[in-house]
């Protein structure tokens, strides 16, 4: 059984808190530079991976939100067909890096990376607007990576000028914190549970059952 995790989501929704303030700041000191508008759905076709807390918080979300009705399965089919071509592209990736190629042409490669999000509708507009990741509710302001810089290509942030920066590495060391305590507190067999991150697409087709997060004894399989 799963126990209740009802005070890691609360913990994650206020590191989420944390993150809404401070974008609120930067846009308030910097109206004319931030381009975020309702219909701009530019950070809705990136690809980036989920923490394990993150994962859940959202397919929980999803599952009490659109029940099982004809959205939920056209959302799940859209997140299928989004989690293949993510593959492929992952894939692609892994086989250059084999082949030599530089690991930084590759990053960039990824980051300019236009994957279409299964929870955006027919008007660009997204479907869990209240309940996105954190990578979502930053984009459009100065953010920064293991020591590279990134603004949305739409703002008007100025190259070589200081700004107010979301520094994603401390708020990830969070999420990854949360992810290890969440591990822990279902009893996992699985060591590296904590370590797991997934697409957005994965996320939501995922079952979270206690098969999944290695609960209780392992299966024996009959001969």
């Amino acid at each position: 059984m799963i126990p209740d995790l009802t005070d890691l989501f609360a913990r994650y929704e206020a590191l989420r808190t944390e993150v809404d303030s401070l974008f609120s700041r930067i846009r308030q000191d910097f109206p004319l530079n931030v381009a975020c508008k309702e219909g701009c759905s530019d950070c809705c076709h990136a690809l980036f991976d989920l923490s394990l807390i993150e994962a859940m918080y959202l397919n929980k979300t999803f599952e009490a939100s659109f029940g099982h009705g004809p959205q939920h399965s056209t959302i799940l089919e859209r997140a299928s067909e989004a989690d293949r071509r993510a593959t492929r592209f992952k894939r692609n990736l892994f086989r250059s890096e084999k082949d030599g190629e530089n690991p930084d042409v590759l990053l960039e490669r990824a980051a300019q990376a236009r994957l279409r999000c299964p929870l955006l509708d027919e008007s660009d507009r997204c479907l869990m607007y209240d309940a996105r990741p954190i990578t979502c509710r930053v984009y459009g302001v100065p953010t920064s990576i293991a020591g590279q810089g990134h603004v949305c290509g739409f703002s008007a942030f100025e190259a070589g000028k200081a700004y107010p920066t979301v520094h994603l590495d401390k708020v990830q060391q969070r999420l990854e914190a949360l992810s290890r305590e969440l591990a822990e507190k279902v009893k996992t067999r699985f060591r590296e549970l904590h370590e797991v991150y997934v697409p957005l697409s994965m996320a939501l087709l995922t079952r979270y059952d206690a098969a999944y997060l290695g609960i209780g004894p392992a299966r024996e399989e009959k001969a």
